[in-house]
């Protein structure tokens, strides 16, 4: 069986992230498409389109976003909102619908909501689809006022006796300004992105805004049938060596979900040693990890959520343990200063009136001050800011 050590490892995965040298907007679409970027928290896809292409500008990316429209935000991977190519949708989304008893992604928390409803999920996943297509036309404007509009739109479906408890204040933590139906609706929006009833629009200032897939993009969400394996690709692309268990946890999905798609490709594929561990690659991508190609860029410094940072065998990343609860929190991860793919250190940015002041801290390995220097303050002007001190 092949053996694949560490440096051939982090060298591939570069590579398929498109973090190994410097791309052009040429390379969008491959670049955006590699395994989707998510934009939780606002912004953080931003951020890692400017680590592969640099020379793409925030106004490049509004542009191809909100006005090109060849990429696309929608609920996706995890139930996170995620932006990818606008011509992969059926892998990004309609991939994800479940099969007959597999449960949906990012739904298991509706328990509470309908257990005080005293009603099913399948239910009332049929009564939402029934009012998505008022969303044809319409923008509506910050995930609140989207969750008690189309709650409101459901009120009438509902039998009589259980309009009293939709309307009540739900019991997620935000009451005064959610109520139960609002709850279940924000849950059940996951299944309408994935079945391409809602995407996100255009920002309104600080502001999200939704609308129809079909609104957005000019056409219904196809489904060529061959989404769910091109997912697999993609992932093991990108994070092999791999295992259906670390597929499972980046897709957010059942282990039972996991293991069809995975099926779906296996003959694609072969078993490999990954530092000492059973895992499997695309057969194609062996001669691209047994060859790894000299890094272009050695030195990163990467955004809390990129998705470089996805990878489930974290230890591959950084092998002292104890730093891991430094770099993956439960919100708001910090950036992280990666070199040759090895996390060595982690940085944080404030705003000021006068404008960007960064913190970063090293542990080991790389120690060139004046390199992540410049790379702080050519991020600092991505955002469009003056970078303004750095405390090590």
């Amino acid at each position: 069986m092949t053996e694949l050590n560490l440096e051939q490892i982090r060298n591939f995965r570069l590579h398929s992230h498109h973090l190994d040298a410097f791309y052009t907007k040429e390379d969008l679409i491959a670049a955006a498409g590699a395994c989707g970027m998510q934009n939780s928290p606002p912004g953080a896809w931003e951020t890692a389109l400017y680590n592969r292409i640099p020379s793409c500008s925030q106004e490049d990316m509004n542009h191809f976003l909100y006005q090109e429209r060849c990429l696309l935000q929608a609920w996706s991977l995890r139930g996170a909102p995620v932006v990818f190519p606008e011509e992969e949708s059926d892998v990004f989304l309609s991939a994800l619908i479940p099969q007959e008893d597999e449960p949906w992604i990012y739904t298991h928390g509706i328990s509470l909501a309908l257990d005080f409803l005293q009603m099913s999920f399948e239910e009332l996943l049929p009564m939402l689809k029934q009012v998505m297509p008022r969303l044809n036309g319409k923008t509506i404007v910050t995930k609140s006022a989207l969750d008690q509009t189309l709650a409101e739109w459901m009120l009438p479906l509902l039998p009589e006796e259980k309009k009293t408890l939709w309307n009540h204040p739900s019991m997620y933590g935000s009451p005064d300004k959610q109520t139960v139906g609002g709850a279940v609706v924000s849950f059940l929006l996951r299944p309408c992105a994935f079945d391409g009833l809602v995407v996100f629009g255009a920002r309104e200032g600080i502001s999200p805004t939704f609308t129809s897939y079909n609104a957005w993009t000019g056409h219904p969400l196809g489904n060529q049938g061959e989404g769910a394996k091109k997912l697999v690709r993609k992932f093991l692309h990108c994070y092999g060596p791999a295992t259906p268990a670390s597929f499972e946890g980046w897709l957010g999905c059942s282990g039972k979900q996991a293991r069809r798609m995975w099926k779906a490709v296996s003959e694609e594929m072969e078993p490999v040693k990954a530092v000492g561990k059973n895992a499997w690659i695309l057969s194609e991508d062996k001669a691209c990890l047994m060859s790894p190609k000299p890094l272009q860029r050695e030195l990163l410094l990467l955004g809390g959520h990129d998705p470089y940072l996805d990878q489930r065998d974290r230890s591959l990343l950084q092998p002292d343990k104890s730093l891991h609860k430094q770099i993956w929190k439960m919100v708001a991860n910090p950036g992280t200063v990666v070199y040759r793919g090895e996390i060595i250190g982690i940085w944080t940015s404030t705003k000021k009136s006068r404008g960007m002041e960064m913190k970063i801290t090293l542990w080991n390995g790389f120690q060139d001050k004046e390199k992540i220097s410049v790379l702080a303050e050519e991020y600092a002007d991505f955002r469009q800011q003056k970078l303004i001190g750095i405390e090590f």
